[in-house]
């Protein structure tokens, strides 16, 4: 069933500046395009302050909680827990487990799809997964313990979600502990929109995980995960000479292939 977010925040919709010069990207190179099957019939009821066909909406909930919103009106929130939700219980909701601000003992019963990045058997999850004019997968990564749990290495206990609305690859890094392998990469595929984690330290140090941004090499970075300026502050420095900055004051943006930047761009959504 297709849900719509909070009134309150849906009235920020719309508001952001739009980003700097546009991309030209060729839509074939995404794993794959759906965007021209069309997009599912959406009941006028679900309809409020509905996106344009090519159009994707994030909103930073907070931590590494995004509301990703298609045309359609599928909702997904990112490292969905049990402190930061929006006022609706999305279409999809996925999870990590490193800590217990990226994963929910209580996920509301009204989420269609509840998606943990791990198996508790220790073997890879696997997702391939289209609603509606939105297709998710995954792409496996380890942890390291700590946060209650084992202090030995957890193999594929982390997933980097893939997902592809309105012909974006956008790609939510997760707690990633590592920078990535070959094999990784082209699991990747293209990325568009790289949300990461920059906290310095309980995920990937900053060297490492600009290195992981080189490896992947997006358009768009929008950072997550960072616990206060100053922390965000020591990650923006590393990246300023190759890297535009822009900093919204609303913590939404509406997004499309022919809004993607030209250059390397970091946006900073307010939140934590």
């Amino acid at each position: 069933m297709l849900r719509t977010i909070a009134l309150s925040v849906l009235a920020l919709a719309g508001l952001l500046p739009a980003l700097p010069a546009l991309a030209l990207v060729e839509p074939e190179r995404c794993p794959r395009f759906i965007a021209g099957t069309g997009a599912s019939v959406v009941p006028a009821a679900f309809r409020v302050a509905q996106l344009a066909d090519g159009e994707v909406r994030l909103t930073f909930l907070g931590h590494a909680s995004f509301l990703i919103e298609s045309p359609a009106g599928v909702s997904i929130v990112t490292d969905y827990n049990d402190m930061l939700r929006p006022a609706e219980a999305p279409t999809i909701a996925t999870m990590n487990r490193a800590h217990t601000t990226h994963f929910s003992f209580h996920p509301d019963p009204a989420i269609a799809y509840l998606l943990p990045g791990w198996r508790e058997d220790g073997t890879p999850a696997h997702y391939d997964l289209t609603v509606d004019d939105v297709w998710i997968r995954n792409v496996t990564t380890n942890i390291r313990g700590g946060f209650g749990m084992s202090g030995e290495l957890q193999r594929d206990m982390n997933s980097i979600f893939v997902f592809e609305v309105s012909g974006l690859c956008i790609a939510h890094l997760g707690h990633l502990h590592h920078t990535l392998t070959p094999a990784h990469l082209d699991a990747l595929g293209r990325i568009d929109v790289v949300l990461v984690p920059v906290d310095g330290g309980y995920t990937l140090n900053i060297d490492d995980m600009t290195a992981v941004l080189d490896q992947i090499n997006a358009p768009l970075v929008i950072p997550m995960h960072y616990f206060g300026t100053a922390t965000l502050a020591r990650f923006l420095a590393g990246l300023e000479q190759r890297y535009q900055v822009e900093t919204s004051p609303l913590p939404v943006v509406t997004l499309s292939r022919a809004t993607l930047p030209r250059m390397p761009t970091v946006l900073v959504l307010p939140g934590s």
